[in-house]
């Protein structure tokens, strides 16, 4: 399964007034962990950013001025999220900067929706923490996801921050990132072969009656989050 973590930074709000992205951030995620594989760049975006917007992320339309154009880095933003399942906070607000973007490319670039689908994780939270505060830093404080290093925000740290609470949010998988902890093939088996020749046979232990609950309850809140798309309770009954 291939995800892809989405988030911009803009000019200001609402992209029918000429405001345009000035960083796009990816990370991608395959069985729900960090590959290691990112998308960013910061955009030039051909006009001044509102003060109020650069208080959230800190850039200046000088700071930018020497960057690619949208349409420069098009081609390879969609290739990289192309099939993808594409995780975004407040998804309205990014998906209708980009298809804002592409539509002044022409009509042949379509859609975000027509190459990903798209999970939105603030009606995710909404749904699951309702009246409570679902900001990402709302929920990096409720799913101890550590965000000491965001005193503005950044599409690249944010969407790292994200992969962090999503995967949190939707059954606590770590976003274990592959490429820190791979381990070559030869390696793990010689490992394990010297373990094998020293450990005796296997101690088994056996849940009780209250762990097994436990183990299903926390089974059924897992299906709850994903919609039905857990497939362990059925498993279960199937073997049993």
């Amino acid at each position: 399964m291939r995800q892809v973590v989405l988030d911009t930074e803009t000019t200001g709000l609402e992209p029918e007034q000429n405001h345009r992205i000035i960083e796009i951030g990816c990370v991608e995620l395959r069985n729900r962990r960090r590959t290691g594989r990112t998308f960013h760049s910061y955009l030039n975006p051909e006009r001044d950013i509102e003060d109020g917007a650069t208080d959230v992320h800190g850039l200046c339309t000088a700071d930018l001025a020497d960057k690619p154009l949208f349409r420069e880095v098009a081609t390879e933003l969609l290739e990289f999220i192309r099939g993808s399942e594409l995780i975004i906070h407040n998804a309205p607000f990014d998906v209708g900067f980009i298809n804002w973007e592409l539509r002044q490319l022409g009509p042949e670039w379509g859609r975000i929706e027509d190459q990903c689908r798209v999970i939105d994780t603030l009606a995710l939270a909404r749904s699951l923490h309702p009246g409570q505060k679902n900001s990402l830093d709302a929920l990096c404080a409720r799913y101890a996801v550590d965000n000491t290093g965001r005193e503005l925000h950044g599409a690249l740290l944010d969407a790292r921050l994200l992969a962090d609470v999503y995967l949190a949010m939707t059954g606590g998988q770590t976003s274990l990132s592959l490429e820190e902890h791979t381990v070559s093939a030869a390696a793990r088996g010689s490992e394990h072969g010297g373990l094998a020749r020293k450990r005796g046979p296997l101690r088994m232990i056996q849940p009780n009656a209250a762990e097994l609950e436990a183990h299903r309850e926390r089974l059924r809140a897992i299906d709850r989050i994903s919609g039905g798309r857990c497939l362990w309770p059925r498993v279960g009954r199937g073997s049993g």
